[in-house]
């Protein structure tokens, strides 16, 4: 995967996970709230590795 789809992803994951935080938020739902939290974490993590991608090269 290159660099774009690294990113792609990582746009996809944060704006799910902040519609699952604000709905478990909203709906009292720590579980879901978390979930959230979880799944935009990993967008933040997917971001970072598109930009070292795009630093370095997509062949890491």
């Amino acid at each position: 995967m290159g660099e774009l789809t690294d990113k792609l992803k990582a746009a996809g994951n944060k704006a799910a996970g902040a519609t699952k935080e604000a709905i478990g938020r909203h709906q009292r739902d720590p579980e879901l709230e978390a979930e959230g939290r979880a799944q935009k974490a990993k967008g933040t993590a997917q971001n970072v590795k598109g930009s070292i991608k795009g630093a370095l090269g997509d062949e890491i």
